[in-house]
């Protein structure tokens, strides 16, 4: 549970972070692209001023022609060669190098502005009347400096800004899955205590009616149904008793007191154990079990859960492969990790059960009926085993298809 809790809490807070960060990165980018705008529109509007001739050579402050941006704007006309044949009365100087290269650009380029980025000036050209070109120059070093410093200062904002919101959003997770941790934790003890509950009324239900099924006056006709009601009861001390298991390995994985140890063990000779053990099942199921065990491989955790893990496993590979198949147990070494896989052939899990068969309860269609002893399980295993294997700082995954068969893999 404590897997799925924090699962929870990070999409809780991705949500979070994500829409307070989207908000807030669309109203900084509409402030720059505002800003980026306005300044165009002022470089622009200087432009055709000057192209114009309704520049005032000396804007007064507080009059219209001081209120146009305040850009530097000096105007030349050249004549077809390049001859500079007028300049405007203008506060602002223009070095011979950057007239050059503006004059040159006028000429050569076959366009009539032209934004050079490097110089921080924009120019505009026109034909006049006597068939001379003339040109506005702006100088925009202010203007470009003020957009990068707004830029920065929004990228600093937006950084400082999830910066707050990830402690924000980290508070209000652990706030709003609160009720729900509280809600899963009372569910898992409340399996545990009926559990407990339950195991001594059924222990003396089965032994009662194992009694009486052992009883010669009982008539024969009456013997089956005493024979029934021990195979349920016994069907539902297991039921019990894997509902313990899962509470003890949940409790485990969340980390609640020592329910499992925690020891470096043998996995090699572990796994192997659990093989040999199931070779007779496999033997009465039709199908055989073929190992790959690289020795001396160690892992950290319950030694009793981990067997348990392990046998889960192949007691699950066991029970649906197919007739003369061979289940195959594999444990390596995979870079840093200790992997176990266990594969069968038989009826692949369907794509939409995949997600679920570790889910409590769940049983997929081909395992929905019960016909003889354990055949069909409780839908508890598999869960069992996920708790075990996160309790123990691993994991597990499960791919199906009918080329490849089922396999199930562990990495710790």
């Amino acid at each position: 549970m404590g897997a799925v809790l924090e699962r929870l809490k990070r999409k809780f807070m991705v949500i979070v972070m994500t829409l307070v960060g989207t908000v807030l990165a669309s109203v900084l980018g509409l402030m720059y692209y505002s800003s980026f705008t306005t300044q165009a529109n002022l470089v622009k509007e200087s432009l055709n001023r000057g192209l114009e001739g309704s520049l005032s050579p000396l804007p007064v402050i507080g009059s219209e022609g001081a209120r146009v941006g305040g850009m530097l704007t000096v105007v030349v006309e050249v004549s077809e060669k390049g001859v500079i044949l007028q300049t405007s009365e203008s506060p602002a100087y223009i070095s011979g190098p950057v007239l050059a290269r503006v004059i040159d650009d006028a000429l050569t380029q076959g366009v009539t502005s032209e934004r050079i980025g490097d110089l921080h000036v924009v120019w505009k050209s026109a034909v006049t009347d006597q068939g001379n070109i003339r040109i506005a120059i702006v100088d925009t070093t202010i203007a470009d400096r003020a957009l990068t410093s707004l830029l920065l200062n929004a990228i600093v904002v937006m950084a400082a800004s999830l910066s707050i919101l990830f402690a924000v959003a980290s508070f209000l997770s652990n706030w709003a899955i609160s009720p729900i941790a509280r809600a899963w934790e009372q569910q898992r003890r409340f399996v545990a205590d009926a559990s407990h509950e339950l195991k001594t009324p059924l222990s003396v239900i089965l032994a009662n009616s194992q009694i009486l099924a052992r009883d010669d006056r009982i008539p024969e006709d009456d013997a089956r149904w005493v024979e029934s009601t021990v195979d349920e009861a016994q069907h539902m001390k297991n039921l019990v008793n894997d509902l313990l298991e899962l509470a003890k390995a949940e409790e485990g994985t969340d980390g609640l007191g020592s329910a499992l140890s925690s020891e470096e063990v043998d996995f090699s000779n572990l796994v192997e154990s659990a093989a040999l053990e199931f070779d007779p099942v496999a033997f009465e199921r039709g199908c055989s079990i073929e190992t790959s065990i690289e020795p001396g491989l160690k892992v950290k955790g319950d030694p009793e859960w981990l067997e348990r893990l392990a046998k889960i496993l192949i007691d699950n590979a066991c029970k649906y492969a197919r007739t003369q198949s061979v289940v195959r147990v594999r444990l390596r070494r995979s870079s840093r990790h200790v992997q176990l896989s266990v594969n069968n052939q038989g009826a692949p899990i369907a794509r939409e059960d995949l997600p679920h068969i570790f889910d409590r309860f769940y049983r997929s269609e081909r395992a929905r009926s019960r016909t003889n002893g354990d055949e069909g399980g409780f839908g508890l295993g598999l869960a069992i085993a996920k708790g075990v294997a996160e309790a123990c700082g691993g994991g597990i995954a499960a791919e199906s298809d009918e080329a490849s068969g089922t396999t199930f893999t562990v990495t710790f």
